[in-house]
């Protein structure tokens, strides 16, 4: 793997014969993820793929730092080519299920979370703007003013769901984005909008999704490409050469 050195507070994500093992009372101790070795660069974005089970979200879920207590995990993951953990405010995650609350409009659910996220320091007219050009950049313009719906009636639609989740987590314009398969229980339009409005994002970013059975259309926006099977990479390299 050639050295790449980030310039601009970019982030290359490396992780480096990388283990983990899950621990139950019913199967004892069990290899999730088996001696995998990958990177994701910056202004890139990076499919994790394979079957159910391969370990999709657990390999996301670990090099994001978010395994649980019950797992251990050996082996390297490196930042920017250093063993150092994130520091706080250079990430995002995406989780799998929208977690918004119903009763709010879109606008008002990012710029309450403006609101909190962005600095004290800064003024109201400023988080405004930034709350502002972060839904024009998810496309969420014309439904500002639709309450996010749920349990107290209809709302917006299931992508625009997604993007407003998304929405949320870059107002601070953090530079590593992890996604848990954020096109579940799309159709394949919405899947694809969703998807084309995160690859507008790669810019100084880098993002890592996990994402199970795209279409060609969605397939087609990625950069790179994990392919996992039972827990061990089976394919890792340009999205692109993978078709071939």
């Amino acid at each position: 793997m050639s050295e790449i050195v980030p310039q601009n507070g970019n982030v290359l994500l490396t992780w480096e014969d990388l283990w983990v093992t899950a621990s139950s009372l019913k199967d004892g101790n069990k290899a999730i993820l088996k001696g995998l070795t990958g990177y994701a660069r910056p202004g890139e974005l990076l499919a994790i793929m394979g079957p159910s089970g391969c370990g999709k979200s657990t390999l996301l879920d670990t090099i994001a730092g978010r395994l649980g207590s019950s797992t251990r995990q050996s082996g390297d993951i490196l930042i920017n080519g250093r063993k150092q953990t994130l520091a706080y405010g250079t990430s995002a995650y995406v989780t799998q299920e929208d977690t918004l609350m119903a009763t709010l409009t879109v606008k008002e659910a990012v710029y309450y979370s403006a609101e909190l996220q962005l600095p004290n320091s800064m003024p109201k007219s400023e988080k405004k703007q930034i709350a502002d050009m972060t839904m024009k950049e998810m496309g969420l313009q014309d439904a500002m003013e639709t309450r996010i719906g749920g349990w107290i009636g209809k709302g917006i639609s299931g992508g625009q769901k997604r993007r407003v989740s998304i929405c949320l987590e870059i107002l601070t314009r953090r530079k590593l984005l992890f996604l848990d398969e954020p096109t579940s229980g799309l159709d394949s339009a919405a899947s694809y909008y969703v998807m084309k409005t995160i690859a507008s994002q790669c810019q100084g970013r880098t993002i890592i999704a996990s994402i199970h059975q795209p279409s060609t259309e969605v397939f087609s926006l990625f950069h790179s490409l994990c392919l996992l099977s039972c827990g061990r990479t089976v394919y890792f390299g340009p999205a692109s050469a993978a078709i071939d």
